[in-house]
């Protein structure tokens, strides 16, 4: 289980809570208004950020104390993160060898199964600026394939794409993390992400990170909260 044990975060007037846990292999969203702290939590989990008190524990392990690079959390953001400067092959590279240095056969072999997996053969040699957004998205989603840790957290990647194209990534990234068997934290401002994606969903709402709720229960007698972010 990933474990937010009485968290708790303050910047400034700024706090946000947390007590709850999340199973492995889950697929939840989390949603709530603009500024409410969705990317903070997830910068949490992901060791971004420190909280004022409480713990982050993995499978009953502490790691509130544990640097970004060695916590089980692989991270997708919006930007993609890719250099520009380097071509897809050396981006990716990066995954399994972070300080750089040469790949062995195994690792290449590897590097080009995962940029198949994601649509993306035969494009090793390209830079990101000779890709599509999409293509970019793909490119991003198959490092996270090569990094296989056990959460993989989503900070809208896909907010730049039109809605086909988001569709189609979303149904990739529960492809890859089925295979992969993570847990899967999706930040989105789209309710309809939740309720295509997300088997539970999390609302961030007031300072408050509330405990996961089985989607369709909770859009189906949404809190006050909710109902005021969806306009109803």
């Amino acid at each position: 289980m990933l474990t937010l044990e009485n968290l708790r975060f303050t910047e400034g007037d700024y706090s946000l809570s947390a007590n709850f846990s999340l199973a492995p292999g889950r697929r939840v969203a989390i949603i709530g208004p603009s500024g409410a702290g969705k990317s903070t939590l997830l910068d949490l989990i992901a060791g971004f950020l420190a909280p004022k008190d409480g713990r982050l524990l993995w499978r009953g392990q502490d790691i509130t104390a544990t640097p970004p690079d060695r916590r089980p959390v692989a991270m997708l953001f919006q930007e993609n993160n890719l250099f520009p400067h380097l071509n897809l092959a050396r981006n990716l590279g990066l995954a399994l060898r972070p300080g750089g240095g040469r790949l062995t056969a195994e690792e290449a072999r590897k590097l080009e199964s995962a940029l198949e997996r994601v649509g993306l053969g035969g494009l090793s040699a390209r830079k990101p600026g000779a890709l599509s957004g999409g293509q970019q998205s793909r490119a991003a989603l198959a490092r996270v394939l090569l990094q296989a840790r056990p959460i993989l957290a989503l900070d809208e990647p896909f907010a730049a794409l039109g809605p086909a194209l988001k569709v189609q990534m979303l149904d990739l990234v529960r492809e890859v993390a089925g295979e992969l068997g993570a847990l899967v934290l999706l930040v989105s401002h789209d309710p309809q992400d939740a309720r295509r994606f997300a088997e539970e969903t999390v609302l961030v709402a007031e300072g408050v990170a509330h405990p996961p709720v089985e989607t369709q229960a909770l859009f189906d007698a949404p809190p006050e909260a909710l109902r005021a972010y969806l306009g109803q």
